[in-house]
């Protein structure tokens, strides 16, 4: 183990956080580096009861279970950012003076301001890794050239502009598209993307080709270098298909025929608007795959008998799968990378914070599918007939339509496939940030 080539990582606490943190991880051991990866006590056991099980040789740290647990932390989102803000601190700074070698970098969630003050004081590159897309970066960190919306409560903009009027380079994004993070965690947010300004450099989980304007834009506006390292998705370590039902029930179903639904791992839907979802699904007549947190057994009772309930499931490899040809997603932006990478349309249907800006990259720039979002009623709710019309539309291969966003969501793929490989954009950038922060040498 070359201890010298050695970094720390240090991840939010959040499933949605850590997933890309693990896979830069095993970037970098490929390439011979040292990672010390720093979780709670809880996150340490999670991570260990995951499938894939992570690498042996990633050196794990913990520290105390200081935050809220991981169950139920939903139901207090803006008070458990408090908490990771301010809880988290000492530990961590206790955990690293244990280090036995001062490592060459930390790289640190851009949502842990305090990683970048703690590396600085000890005159530690700080590498802030920034999970979301660059175009929602970038909405925070200018966001001071945003017009504040007429209601703030109301979260419905009378003049829907596009965020390009105010901000360069992102394309797409309407004013309406981000009032919702008015009521979220919005001041902590813009507290972390503004320290990151004083970090060493930027890394983004996205790739180039899919968001070269934002990119160009950023490196233009930061006053250090900018990497573009995705799509990060385990496309380097794919975990082993093991056997299980939902993947046998799969194997049994025509190709292209089954929509794969998954609305996240930590905030869902309204009970309204599930039952709405469920019974336009149960109508559509579609074969389905849902992947359901809690209530199993009433979601499939909604749905009927036409799909599959489960618990879990390995995401990548189920949106790989000849069978599935669409994805009814919450719009999450690893889930966003991975059926990018995949080569899967979307219905989108976004929930919160950055979800709506990526359900519209996802329709109106990136064109792989369509936006559910603007088709809702008044009281914000999707009805069932809508999502029965919107799913029985989308999962017609012999729609014109249809087939349009199927090539385009294939030439994606080819894409991102691309900018992974050997001398692709995000290769040679994983490379140059190696070269600039870690060593000089060539892995």
């Amino acid at each position: 183990m070359a201890q010298s080539r050695h970094v720390v990582a240090i991840p939010f606490a959040g499933r949605g956080h850590i997933n890309p943190m693990m896979v830069l991880s095993r970037q970098l051991i490929a390439c011979g580096i040292h990672v010390t990866f720093i979780v709670t006590e809880e996150w340490h056991g999670l991570i260990n009861s995951s499938h894939p099980l992570p690498p042996p040789e990633l050196n794990f740290m913990t520290i105390p279970n200081c935050i809220p647990s991981e169950h139920g932390r939903g139901k207090d989102h803006k008070d458990f950012v408090k908490a990771v803000f301010i809880e988290m601190t000492e530990p961590v700074e206790k955990l690293r003076d244990r280090l036995e070698q001062v490592p060459r970098a930390i790289i640190a969630d851009t949502a842990l301001p305090w990683a970048v003050d703690m590396g600085n004081r000890r005159g530690i590159p700080v590498c802030s890794l920034f999970t979301g897309s660059a175009a929602f970066f970038s909405v925070l960190l200018n966001f001071e050239k945003l017009p504040q919306p007429e209601n703030p409560h109301l979260l419905v903009r009378e003049n829907d502009e596009l965020v390009e009027k105010y901000i360069p380079g992102i394309r797409s994004i309407k004013l309406s598209d981000i009032d919702e993070i008015y009521v979220a965690s919005l001041e902590l947010a813009l507290q972390a993307v503004s320290t990151a300004r004083k970090a060493q450099c930027m890394l983004f989980t996205s790739f180039y080709e899919l968001e070269s304007c934002v990119i160009d834009s950023l490196r233009e506006d930061l006053n250090y270098p900018v990497y573009t390292i995705g799509p990060s998705v385990p496309h380097l370590f794919p975990p082993e298909a093991k056997s299980s039902d939902h993947l046998t029930w799969l194997d049994n179903q025509p190709k292209n025929s089954v929509l794969y639904i998954s609305l996240g791992s930590f905030l869902s839907v309204s009970r309204s608007q599930f039952e709405e979802i469920a019974m336009g699904i149960h109508a559509s007549k579609v074969k389905f795959l849902w992947v359901a947190r809690e209530n199993l057994s009433l979601v499939q009772e909604y749905c009927g008998d036409n799909g599959l309930v489960v618990p879990w499931c390995d995401q990548l490899n189920v949106l790989r799968h000849p069978s599935v040809g669409g994805f009814l997603t919450h719009c999450g932006f690893n889930s966003t990378l991975e059926t990018l990478f995949a080569g899967i349309p979307v219905l989108a249907l976004p929930i919160l914070w950055d979800q709506k800006s990526n359900g519209r990259l996802l329709a109106d720039e990136w064109n792989t599918g369509f936006n559910l979002r603007d088709i809702r009623g008044k009281d914000g709710i999707l009805s069932r007939e809508e999502i029965k019309l919107a799913v029985m539309k989308f999962m017609d291969l012999e729609k014109t339509e249809a087939k349009e966003i199927r090539k385009r969501a294939l030439d994606w793929s080819r894409t991102s496939k691309i900018a992974v490989k050997e001398g692709g954009s995000s290769f040679v950038s994983l490379k140059k940030f190696i070269s600039d922060f870690i060593d000089r040498v060539e892995c």
